[in-house]
């Protein structure tokens, strides 16, 4: 299973898991809180009775008089209430009054009287001098539901002389319990909709980071020159141990390659200038002298540009990006490297062509700039007397591509495979002295701290060979 499912799982299961139970606590908490709250205002509704009754009950007229009629007034009423969005339509109090033996002797919905309630925990308990309550299952037309009974006292000189229990269908409140659980249960469904937010966004987070760390692990493991990720607590912890692992080891296959590399490159020339050397010590004549010493001038004047270019190389190698990120103007690349290579172009009789062009880039303008000098240098060293090397630019992709195109006799196929590789030389023509072989690899090591690559896009007639460098460099 990839790595961001696991983690979205993992975070939604949680969370959803700890909202399941809280609305879980939350909806079967509703209906015995809103139970409390009622018989508490029944209590008081009750005793408040007791009171209004105690004088009726106590005078043999409580089913006709002030109490009896007021009861009557009151079943009549219609409140018209709008109780925060729900409509209350009736009065729902139902008021039935026990003397001390038990026997109603009033009832607020005359079905009741002359019954013996003394049974009842809601008479029992008060004629015992405790609280009394009961709740009951009544049969209505909607169904079965459930009533709650309260009891007061009524008390005359001291004396209980009866009971007044006030009675009220659960079935009045259970509008506003089911509204209730609406709302938890809507509150719910946006607490889970919430989570799953905040899992995709701390998955996205988490994930992001393994990924540019993964991309990160798979450019070094490609060889690849690029920015240690910014990445914070662990994960940049561990971004910061794979650089300095990948230093370490670099730093050690670098050097003894180097080594290698230049102790082979340099054994050709030292073997040149040696054996000129010990002619020079032999008599000779000035012809022959003038040679031999040319010879070792020349041979010098290799090694001395192979040790240059090499260490230009060494410099950029060792960066993981470009030193600085300005906007370059090709045009005024193209200039730059046209003056450069002037003198040697006319010594060989080739032509630099510059193609007119706006585009620019975002980059190190002096590494841009070496890269281009080098790519040009080869060019012109490979053209025919009396050729022509064109500079130009346009857009492939998400890159900007420079290329580089001359009239030589192209590449063979095994040094295609080889491009930016160091040391990988061939011969000029008219008979010319192989280059250092340094050239492409260090345009090539430029155009990768850029985000491109060099490659040769056409092998002959002419050939051309691209510097690209990605427009979005970050």
């Amino acid at each position: 299973m990839h790595l961001g499912i696991r983690l979205l799982f993992a975070v939604f299961a949680i969370v959803g898991l700890a909202a399941f139970f809280v609305l879980t606590v939350f909806v079967n908490e509703i209906k015995p809180s809103v139970a409390e709250v009622m018989e508490d205002l029944m209590i008081d509704s009750a005793h408040m009775l007791a009171e209004l009754a105690a004088n009726d009950l106590a005078n043999g007229s409580i089913n006709n008089g002030s109490f009896a009629q007021a009861l009557k007034a009151y079943n009549g009423r219609n409140p018209g209430a709008q109780v925060h969005g729900l409509r209350k339509d009736s009065v729902d109090f139902r008021v039935y009054v026990t003397d001390d033996q038990g026997v109603v002797r009033f009832d607020s919905e005359n079905r009741a009287i002359g019954q013996d309630f003394s049974k009842w925990r809601d008479v029992l308990l008060t004629l015992k001098g405790r609280y009394g309550a009961r709740t009951t299952t009544e049969t209505m037309n909607e169904g079965d539901t459930s009533v709650f009974h309260v009891a007061a006292p009524i008390v005359r000189d001291n004396r209980t002389i009866g009971v007044l229990t006030l009675a009220k269908a659960t079935s009045t409140v259970a509008p506003f319990v089911e509204r209730a659980e609406r709302k938890i249960l809507a509150g719910g469904a946006w607490l889970l909709a919430l989570s799953l937010a905040v899992g995709v966004a701390a998955t996205l987070w988490i994930v992001s980071g393994v990924r540019r760390l993964a991309r990160y692990a798979d450019a070094v493991e490609a060889g690849r020159r690029t920015a240690v990720p910014g990445l914070p607590g662990e994960l940049g912890k561990l971004a910061r141990s794979m650089s300095a692992m990948r230093a370490r080891l670099e730093g050690q296959h670098y050097v003894e390659s180097t080594v290698r590399a230049l102790t082979h490159e340099l054994k050709s020339p030292i073997a040149a200038i040696r054996g000129a050397g010990e002619l020079l010590r032999e008599p000779m004549n000035d012809a022959d002298r003038v040679h031999f010493a040319d010879n070792v001038v020349s041979q010098s004047e290799r090694m001395h540009s192979t040790v240059e270019r090499l260490l230009e190389l060494s410099k950029l190698e060792q960066m993981a990006a470009p030193a600085q990120r300005t906007l370059v103007e090709l045009s005024e690349l193209f200039t730059r490297a046209a003056e450069n290579s002037s003198a040697h172009a006319t010594r060989v009789g080739i032509s630099v062509v510059c193609v007119p062009t706006s585009a620019t880039v975002v980059g190190d303008a002096e590494a841009l700039q070496l890269a281009l000098d080098n790519l040009l240098h080869n060019a012109i060293d490979f053209s025919p007397c009396g050729g022509v090397v064109r500079l130009s630019a346009g857009i492939a992709g998400d890159f900007t591509a420079i290329d580089v195109s001359d009239h030589g006799p192209g590449f063979a196929p095994f040094v295609q495979e080889k491009i930016g590789e160091r040391f990988i030389s061939t011969p000029r023509p008219d008979g010319r002295a192989k280059g250092s072989g340094l050239g492409l690899a260090i345009a090539r090591q430029v155009a990768q701290l850029h985000g491109g690559d060099v490659q040769v896009v056409h092998m002959s007639q002419p050939t051309t060979v691209r510097l690209s460098i990605r427009r979005d460099l970050r």
